[in-house]
């Protein structure tokens, strides 16, 4: 297993060009929005905070739905197209450690990520850090794990890396479009932002984490049950070929 995650890390890195914009493009993106004077002024509609305050939570749901459906498919599916994991199969090496490594270094990117746009938050625009440390972890975490286990379910079933692309792609713009990425959650109507509170990566979750108090349960357990559905079925279907 460790030697599968140390593989995978090194691969990874030589990916420089994704690898870095995974990392770095929501700071990048929260100092270009942060340029905008009107964005840092509060504003009614924004419940007296600033427009960046607001759009942290988005930020991070775009880091946890890009790396976890425009990464790990792509990837699995490409060994698969390229006859990586048909030698595989003959190893004593079962499916769920390619999918748990991938898990594994993955997140370790998001992680980095989030730490970093929590620093560039509170160091160039005096955004407060995190009110629930505890619950951002738990909130980040559990999201993550549903986003990365409906990658690995687009892994699974994908015959080619552009099948798999495809795929997830739509899903990608689906879940970006639920967790305020595109259009902010404000102006979103009432029925979308409630299935998006319960849809992975769990935005209201992380929102609440980060400006408000301790996030919903019951986000967090949909964000479980998720992860834990579609992780049984990405194990379950996983295909050498």
């Amino acid at each position: 297993m460790l030697k599968i995650v140390e593989v995978e890390a090194r691969l990874f890195l030589r990916d420089r060009l994704n690898s870095l914009f995974a990392v770095v493009f929501p700071s990048l993106l929260l100092l270009v929005l942060g340029a905008v004077p009107a964005l840092r002024t509060p504003a009614p509609e924004f419940g007296g905070l600033r427009f960046i305050d607001g759009y942290l939570s988005s930020l991070i749901v775009f880091t946890l739905a890009f790396i976890g459906l425009q990464r790990v498919p792509t990837v699995v599916a490409t060994y698969r197209e390229k006859g990586v994991l048909r030698r595989l199969s003959t190893t004593p090496m079962s499916p769920a450690r390619l999918l748990v490594g991938q898990l594994v270094v993955n997140f370790a990117a998001v992680i980095l990520s989030v730490l970093l746009t929590i620093v560039v938050a509170y160091v160039v625009f005096g955004v407060d850090l995190p009110h629930h440390p505890l619950g951002l972890a738990c909130a980040v975490v559990l999201g993550g794990a549903g986003t990365f286990a409906l990658g690995l379910v687009i892994a699974a079933l994908a015959p080619t890396a552009r099948a798999a692309g495809g795929w997830a792609t739509a899903v990608f713009m689906l879940l970006m479009f639920f967790g305020g990425v595109y259009l902010p959650r404000f102006m979103l109507p009432t029925a979308v932002q409630v299935i998006g509170s319960y849809t992975p990566p769990g935005v209201e979750a992380l929102h609440q984490a980060w400006l408000g108090t301790a996030p919903d349960w019951r986000h967090l357990a949909i964000m479980g049950l998720v992860s834990l559905v579609a992780g049984t079925v990405a194990a379950r279907t996983f295909r050498w070929e």
